[in-house]
């Protein structure tokens, strides 16, 4: 059991490693719909904030309120009131808010108390720090429609807030604003954590909702065939925009996802649309390498380039298990080193998950790609082709005719790409000299068209 369990565990620490360093000192601003806390998620989404905290990130979290507004009006006989999707807030709302605004709070700073007992992190301090962070200005009257105690954001107090995240605390915003007269507004989570991200210049914004994400093809059903899209182009969330109708609840596609295309415009990295309704899709998202949501980027965090020196390190490591198993020729690192810039690699993250070489011979107008390696994390995904398409690219710009492989694995993956099988005697005379007539690998030639 116990060897299972370290077969299963290092691995997986290996590889959530990665993120945990990436990810130290940035800050996140995490807004939790108030329906999580409705369905009782509260517990256990305070103790991934405590954990993901413990690793040396700042958070500035953020609470929604719907459904516990909406519970107080209607106790007191009132009912919700809805403009395009905005709360109408006359008085009896904004009392309401006030009160389920105090509540929450309460509930989400006793969460983190009492060194959070029973949970991964038993004994952890976690400060809160809330205040009047958020100047608020009215909506005002929009289509003949008065919003009455409904604001928007006007300003961020972000010196304050940055101050208190490198006290070491957590800061705490409930959706409210308040006028320089002192006047109280009803603001939305979205806008709230929408605004502070942008003026703190977070490095991810993330929405725990009640949505799962954003499907690959979002106006069709929800089903296997349809999953969720986890890394969304900020120019292709613009463009789905566009297409959708303006929401008018949070369920609707465009709802959450307009705030994280507002956001990174403005210059957040990243944000994200997470489903609470997973247990640890905080943990999931931020230190898995697909995650589990939706991410919006401003530009797509995996680039394919040439190798330098300062990739030797994470080539050797991808490569290293195929080698073993003997599925790749073994390269010592000093060999690695000495070839570097004949690597191409796809980086995520800072993390190297392909790889492969060209070794050119010039004089037969042609060139070896050799280590084609994709991690077992990202396989599947097209990381093959994406390289494979990188080494023709530097081939054609070479000059050469065709490159070649030498396999004795994946033959067929090849030939799906064009590839030939050929007699090994076709090889150049420098290769052929070092071909190893024992390992047997097959031969296999793709023409290149320029």
């Amino acid at each position: 059991m116990s060897t299972v369990f370290n077969f299963t565990f290092v691995p997986w620490f290996r590889s959530v490693a990665p993120y945990i360093h990436q990810h130290r000192d940035k800050t996140f601003v995490v807004a939790i719909a108030g329906e999580a806390i409705a369905a009782g998620k509260l517990q256990h989404i305070a103790q991934d904030l405590a954990l993901i905290k413990s690793m040396g990130v700042k958070i500035v979290l953020v609470h929604g309120f719907r459904p516990q507004v909406n519970e107080q009006l209607q106790a007191k006989g009132h009912e919700p009131k809805y403009f395009n999707g905005m709360r109408i807030t006359d008085s009896v709302a904004l009392d309401c808010a006030q009160e389920a605004a105090g509540q929450l709070r309460y509930e989400i700073e006793a969460a983190f108390s009492q060194g959070l007992p029973n949970t991964p992190m038993a004994g952890a301090t976690v400060r809160m720090i809330s205040g009047n962070f958020i100047t608020a200005r009215p909506v005002g009257i929009v289509d003949g429609v008065d919003f009455q105690h409904s604001g928007l954001v006007r300003k961020v107090d972000s010196a304050g807030i940055r101050r208190a995240l490198d006290f070491g605390a957590m800061v705490l915003l409930s959706p409210f604003g308040f006028s320089p007269t002192g006047e109280a507004f009803n603001l939305t989570m979205e806008d709230v954590a929408t605004s502070v991200a942008t003026e703190i210049q977070a490095d991810k914004l993330i929405f725990l909702t009640e949505v799962p994400g954003i499907r690959m093809n979002p106006l069709e059903p929800e089903s296997e065939d349809n999953p969720i899209d986890t890394e969304l182009p900020l120019f292709a969330a613009e463009k789905l925009l566009e297409e959708l109708p303006a929401p008018q609840k949070p369920t609707d596609i465009a709802f959450y996802l307009r705030h994280c295309v507002q956001a990174c415009k403005a210059g957040v990295e990243r944000s994200h649309i997470l489903p609470f309704a997973v247990d640890g899709s905080l943990l999931l998202e931020v230190y898995v390498h697909d995650g589990i949501g939706t991410m919006v980027i401003d530009e797509k965090l995996e680039s394919v380039r040439e190798a330098s020196s300062d990739d030797v390190g994470g080539i050797s490591q991808l490569i290293e298990p195929f080698e073993k198993d003997g599925t790749l020729v073994k390269r010592s690192r000093t060999e690695i080193e000495r070839d570097a810039h004949l690597y191409t690699v796809i980086e995520h993250d800072g993390v190297i998950f392909a790889c492969a070489a060209l070794y050119p011979y010039p004089e037969a107008k042609t060139a070896e790609m050799a280590a084609l390696t994709v991690s077992p994390l990202s396989q599947g995904q097209g990381d093959g082709e994406k390289v494979l398409k990188r080494i023709e690219q530097r081939a054609r710009a070479a000059g050469l005719e065709s490159i070649f492989v030498l396999t004795t694995r994946t033959m067929h993956w090849f030939i799906k790409r064009g590839f030939q099988p050929v007699d090994p005697d076709w090889l150049p005379d420098a290769r052929k000299r070092k071909y190893n007539w024992d390992r047997r690998s097959q031969v296999l030639v793709k023409k290149l068209v320029n």
